[in-house]
């Protein structure tokens, strides 16, 4: 789950409780070329404001105008879950702009409860993997276990889709390479964490970059206190081998999907041996560190490395969920 959705659904929350009358719209199903993957969330208020995308811009206006209708149409009336459908004919997706011929199928579903959406920000904060099941009939939603990998299933009666945790970044050290690494994870939607015991540098990046949550401590103790699980990247960016080989000790045990370390060839090839001698950690467990960190690009700046770290983030983010 990305944050996106995260502040669709917080932005809806309050919304409601604020008195608004909101409609949230979920992408069901696309054929052709979509900007937006089955599942994601658009939040509708009453007075025309917008809170995410499901088509990237193509059908938003029309979906506003025929949400708001709606709202309108059925205030102070139960109001029930309906289907809508964009670009059934060639002629209407060149109408409203979907690439390639594409189709949309959207639900469109009053929010007449909350207590459901409470319960699910709150599971999702958790870092819990949850599924969310609309009945169309009845407008009920109920929310229960989802697994690692399960897609969104819709039978024309009932959508099932599973909603997980939102992708998340802890950087041990907070020098200039990881705040260049923070700023654009930030930008790709990721929770980022920093620890580093050297107080006056973890403080200056979270003062630089307010969205970043400061881990107080020792790096190892974070990640162990952090219990990463298979949405979680960790990148160890001190090059003080007292502090980024414990952390990475505990990293690479754990289920995060990506870990990294900063240095050279040379100095990764050190590192291993050194937690295989000293701490006993297994080939498969070395295997899986991203050493020298970042893709091979050639950088030689903060932010030219910082690009190559993140990049590299994402590719095994994205492999890790197909």
């Amino acid at each position: 789950m990305q944050s996106l959705d995260v502040r669709v659904l917080t932005d809806a929350l309050h919304w409601y409780q604020s008195g608004h009358a909101v409609t949230l719209i979920t992408v069901i199903e696309t054929w052709g070329s979509a900007p937006r993957p089955p599942g994601a969330l658009l939040a509708l208020r009453d007075d025309g404001v917008v809170s995410g995308s499901v088509s990237g811009g193509c059908v938003e206006d029309d979906l506003i105008a025929r949400t708001r209708a709606t709202q309108a149409a059925q205030r102070g009336c139960a109001a029930l879950p309906s289907l809508i459908v964009y670009g059934v004919t060639k002629d209407e997706a060149a109408r409203f702009g979907l690439p390639c011929g594409g189709t949309l199928r959207l639900l469109q579903e009053p929010l007449t409860d909350i207590t459901w959406l409470q319960d699910l920000l709150r599971r999702v904060g958790n870092h819990t993997l949850v599924t969310r099941t609309v009945t169309l009939a009845t407008g009920q939603v109920t929310l229960g276990p989802a697994e690692r990998g399960q897609t969104l299933v819709f039978d024309g009666q009932t959508l099932s889709c599973p909603m997980g945790p939102q992708w998340r970044l802890l950087l041990v050290g907070a020098g200039q390479l990881s705040q260049a690494v923070a700023q654009m994870a930030l930008m790709l939607d990721f929770e980022v964490l920093v620890c580093d015991p050297r107080e006056e540098y973890a403080q200056t990046l979270a003062a630089t970059l307010p969205g970043v949550r400061v881990v107080a401590g020792m790096p190892d103790d974070a990640v162990r206190d952090l219990v990463p699980d298979a949405h979680t990247a960790i990148v160890a960016l001190t090059h003080d081998p007292k502090l980024d080989d414990m952390a990475l000790l505990e990293a690479l045990q754990s289920d995060a999907f990506y870990v990294g370390a900063l240095g050279s060839q040379r100095n990764q090839a050190v590192r291993k041996e050194r937690l295989a001698t000293h701490f006993d950690l297994q080939p498969k467990d070395l295997d899986r560190l991203h050493g020298p960190v970042g893709l091979r690009l050639g950088a030689k700046t903060p932010a030219e490395i910082a690009v190559s770290v993140v990049a590299e983030i994402v590719q095994a983010k994205c492999q890790s969920t197909h």
